[in-house]
């Protein structure tokens, strides 16, 4: 089978290294997460700004807000009421439990600081990995769903696993091709994600355009489908 290291090589080629841009800061990324709930990532940017520029993105700050002032962020997503109440929560778990420092959390013992993480609204396991990861402290590739939909197609993870299997094999795939180091597993997450969003899509993937479809066998029976034009 192809490396891993060789499929990240050609999507870099393709995309570039750049992916958002998400803070490094780990009450900041807990934020992030809920700021705007099923917003695409540019929408997902101009709220977090916004709630930076307007309210402040500390636990105080967010508790001494007015309603309107959290909705007015919230509103770039979906269900923008509750998740108001939600940034309100977290700042509140980071107040009551944590003295609104995170910093010292993340240092923990991996095991312990995913433990405190997931107290927070919309973070389990893969968020958890997620903000260690953009934190800088732990090199977890924490893929979302369509960074797995590609390692699967690609023929890296067995298609028969649950949810839970196929990220935890995931895990095991990227410590074992990619080792520890924390900005190469940032530009693998990053790279995994963007080509499950804009080419290798859930319906319709767009084979035709994608840079490693000589090395993928779901390519090969996505084409093979594709009915020809004369």
């Amino acid at each position: 089978m192809t490396s891993l290291k060789k499929i990240l090589a050609l999507l870099r080629r393709h995309f570039g290294s750049a992916g958002p841009r998400l803070p490094s800061d780990p009450f900041e990324l807990i934020l992030w997460e809920n700021v705007a709930y099923l917003a695409d990532d540019a929408k997902r940017r101009r709220a977090f700004n916004l709630l930076r520029q307007s309210v402040g993105t500390g636990s105080e700050e967010i508790l001494a807000a007015k309603p309107a002032a959290l909705r007015a962020v919230t509103k770039h997503g979906i269900l923008p009421e509750k998740f108001a109440a939600k940034l309100r929560d977290a700042a509140r778990i980071a107040r009551d439990q944590f003295d609104g420092n995170l910093k010292e959390v993340v240092r923990r013992p991996w095991l312990d600081a995913k433990r405190a993480l997931r107290k927070f609204p919309g973070i389990g396991e893969p968020g958890a990995e997620k903000i260690l990861l953009f934190s800088r402290q732990r090199a977890f590739l924490a893929p979302d769903s369509n960074a797995l939909r590609v390692l699967t197609r690609l023929g890296f993870l067995s298609d028969d696993l649950s949810y839970a299997q196929c990220y935890a094999a995931a895990r095991k795939l990227a410590d074992a091709q990619l080792g520890k180091g924390v900005v190469a597993m940032m530009e693998a997450h990053n790279l995994l994600r963007r080509h499950g969003q804009d080419l290798c899509k859930r319906t319709r993937p767009l084979c035709g355009e994608c840079p490693v479809a000589k090395l993928c066998p779901s390519a090969r029976l996505f084409m093979r489908d594709v009915p020809t034009t004369r």
